[in-house]
């Protein structure tokens, strides 16, 4: 799992204005591999569909992914005759890495891609990207799973899907529908800042994204798509299931431990509202309540067990300390990571330490309430004693919350910076003209000569281009530029800024299936 510092901040989420220029406002992404009899009728019916209904200018881009049979030659071929299709050729295997290596060199603010095979409706298209375009939303994923999703395919497709979503939502509390639609579109600036931090390089990519996105607070929008079931589909089930359970594993293990520190990505990727200021207004009051409620009646129930088994080797008080000790040192711990929300080994004695001070206090009033029982009762039954101590507890149950509030955790409330993580790199400055990296599969994209005080393609003022036709005979300046390295991880360094074009013809990188 990756856990470098990401390029830079996000800012609020704008719908993009809509005007004039070159630079297309989508880009449909095809990942292929030796798909040389679908690419050409898929091409087609999507640049047709696109012309008809889509209001914007638009870009296609075959991603072949070190294709073995003619894909490359039809790809081509397309590329010639379209002017809005363009052709990269990617020479290693894996959707995840065409994705991520065709996204990092896009100039269009929005990105989509989808399957070759077009089993989605396309009718979903366009409510697709609206949502990222409005800035209402940061991705959007079409869903096989929503009710009023028409879908057609076998029963063993089917179980597996509805199999690995229930997976995703059991390990990973997943709260998207569909992991696996190959339907899907993120806005490029959100791209930017979110890729580098997915290491998947194959078909548990989506998923990576998704689940990173959704715990970093990034809005995921879901359309109900009509789907029909390709039945030559190339896809290996069975590999293809295997690999997605390690991805889970991987991420489940890595949010687990805290070695991705997604708590530097909640603020800057948002404006979410709950990250105001608000006078008289508790930060996440309601949440840290329900997660101390939930942590506060485990342990209580762990600190029961602990003393009927203490219990059967000494008396009240020792069994009493030693439970109390143990489940406090574990209450500690979940409610610092599952209740005040923080992650990491930072910071963790200290909490301890402090935790172990309230613990003093839980201790005086339970032991006292023993005391007291034992006064007035020389053999109290043992339900009584449980009462007793259950009542005790309670009121300690509420002085510890104020405590672990105010005092223990009172540097880690929400909309404070993090005591544990890493501060985000700033954002690199876009590259010299020329400049290369060292990957050589990688596509580039035609810019136009800069213009003085003109906003970057795909920022918060950049904006929103009507489709326009394009004139053979306009001569423009060219910059080559690369963007491999943005598959092998070095994106912190190479974060690119686009320029507006003049006409949307580009070469983008491919993945294949």
């Amino acid at each position: 799992m990756r856990t470098d510092s990401s390029p830079g901040t996000l800012p609020a989420r704008e719908h993009l204005p809509a005007a004039t220029a070159g630079t297309p406002v989508l880009d449909v992404v095809i990942p292929v591999y030796n798909e040389e009899k679908d690419l050409q009728p898929c091409v087609q019916r999507l640049h047709d569909h696109l012309t008809r209904t889509f209001p914007y200018s638009f870009r296609i881009t075959i991603a072949d992914n070190a294709s073995t049979d003619t894909t490359p030659v039809v790809a081509q071929r397309l590329e010639a005759r379209i002017p809005e299709v363009k052709n990269f050729r990617l020479e290693q295997k894996g959707r995840g890495r065409a994705l991520r290596t065709v996204w990092s060199a896009s100039d269009a603010p929005i990105l989509a891609y989808m399957d070759v095979d077009l089993s989605t409706d396309l009718n979903a298209l366009l409510p697709l990207v609206a949502p990222l375009i409005s800035g209402h939303s940061d991705l959007a994923i079409g869903s096989r799973l929503a009710r009023s999703s028409r879908v057609v395919r076998g029963p063993k497709r089917e179980f597996i899907s509805r199999a690995y979503n229930l997976i995703l939502r059991g390990s990973l509390q997943a709260r998207f529908s569909d992991a696996q639609c190959g339907f899907k579109a993120i806005r490029r600036d959100v791209a930017q800042i979110l890729l580098p931090l997915v290491e998947d390089t194959g078909w548990f990519f989506d998923t990576e994204m998704l689940v990173l996105a959704e715990r970093a607070g990034l809005r995921i929008h879901e359309v109900p798509v009509d789907w029909v079931d390709d039945p030559n589909s190339t896809v290996h089930i069975v590999k293809t299931a295997t690999d997605d359970l390690k991805g889970v594993w991987r991420v489940g293990r890595a949010l687990a431990t805290g070695s991705l520190s997604l708590d530097r990505l909640t603020r800057p990727f948002g404006d979410d509202p709950r990250d105001r200021d608000i006078m008289d207004v508790p930060k996440g009051l309601a949440r840290q309540l329900v997660g101390f409620c939930v942590v506060g009646g485990l342990s209580t129930l762990f600190y029961l067990l602990l003393y009927t088994v203490f219990r059967q080797f000494g008396g009240s008080q020792v069994a009493n300390a030693l439970a109390l000790l143990v489940s406090a040192v574990a209450n500690t711990a979940a409610n610092r990571r599952l209740t005040f929300g923080v992650r990491g080994r930072g910071g963790a004695v200290k909490h301890q330490a402090q935790g172990l001070v309230v613990f003093g206090i839980g201790l005086a009033l339970t032991s006292g309430s023993l005391f007291a029982l034992n006064t007035a009762t020389s053999s109290p039954a043992h339900s009584t004693e449980l009462a007793v101590l259950i009542a005790a507890n309670l009121a300690a149950t509420v002085l510890r919350f104020l405590l672990f509030r105010v005092w223990v955790f009172s540097d880690r409330r929400e909309g404070d910076e993090p005591t544990s993580g890493v501060t985000a790199a700033p954002r690199a400055s876009a590259p010299a003209p020329g400049t290369s990296f060292p990957h050589a599969s990688s596509p580039t994209y035609p810019t136009g000569a800069p213009q003085t005080g003109a906003p970057q393609a795909g920022g918060p003022s950049a904006p929103l281009p009507q489709r326009h036709v394009v004139h053979p005979h306009d001569h423009d300046t060219t910059t080559q530029f690369r963007a491999g390295e943005a598959a092998d991880g070095s994106w912190r360094d190479a974060t690119m800024q686009m320029l507006p074009v003049r006409r949307p013809h580009d070469t983008d990188p491919g993945d294949a299936r």
